[in-house]
């Protein structure tokens, strides 16, 4: 049975999505504010989702998204009023997984947060990728160049998954968008999103490793080992 933790503050939706998430199956761990949420996330190690908003009564939720990610990868979901475009970027961009925008479908949630354990799951039978100097590690949601910590976003992070899964292999921008959907709004698609993504990732990793092939798309040239299990 997997484990969800709430940080909401209003009692109504609390209790609504008590209800539906436990007659899903799911067990469902509370908290009304940031204080709670962080004694939750410390005292409970087998979290295996969030749910977050945004507005809480001692702050706002994108701020305790950075500690979060500090301790934990599991998936987040943010549930907000908000649906302007630059506060779902910034939910993405500070290491959420998906942005829900209130009110919300019932049957929308659950298949949001379906996709992503599942995601959890194909995440925990990956290997670590290693290219050079440079490692992946989906197991602990780390990259490291030079044995240093590479600080990625979330969004980053997959992007860089996707081509070290694929090395050699060009990657045509409609595939790279497709393998990366949810990270992507449709306005960013008319802004070149993804090519100042990958800008910023070749400024991260180092040059070199993210081949542009003018016109079709891009190519991971290093050459990827893997380490099945862990280190």
């Amino acid at each position: 049975m997997a484990v969800l933790l709430l940080i909401e503050d209003d009692r109504y939706l609390q209790r609504d999505l008590r209800l539906l998430l436990k007659k899903e199956g799911y067990e469902l761990l509370q908290a009304a504010d940031i204080f709670t949420a962080k004694q939750t996330i410390l005292s409970a190690s087998d979290i295996s989702l969030i749910l977050l908003d945004l507005w809480l009564p001692d702050g706002n939720g994108l701020e305790l998204l950075p500690w979060i990610r500090e301790k934990t990868h599991v998936p987040l979901l943010i549930l907000s009023a908000a649906d302007d475009e630059p506060s779902v970027i910034r939910g993405l961009e500070e290491g959420a997984d998906d942005y829900i925008t209130k009110p919300f479908r019932k049957a929308e949630l659950l298949s949001r947060i379906r996709a992503n354990l599942r995601r959890l799951e194909y995440r925990k039978e990956k290997t670590i990728l290693l290219a050079g100097d440079l490692m992946l590690n989906p197991f602990t949601h780390e990259v490291r160049l030079k044995e240093q910590p590479v600080p990625l976003t979330a969004a980053e992070f997959r992007l860089l998954e996707s081509f070290m899964e694929n090395p050699g292999i060009l990657l045509s921008r409609e595939r790279i968008l497709t393998m990366s959907a949810h990270d992507f709004l449709e306005e960013d698609l008319e802004e070149n999103t993804l090519n100042v993504r990958i800008s910023r990732l070749r400024a991260k990793i180092g040059p070199g490793l993210i081949e542009t092939v003018r016109g079709l798309g891009y190519r991971f040239t290093g050459e990827v080992r893997r380490i099945y299990g862990g280190l």
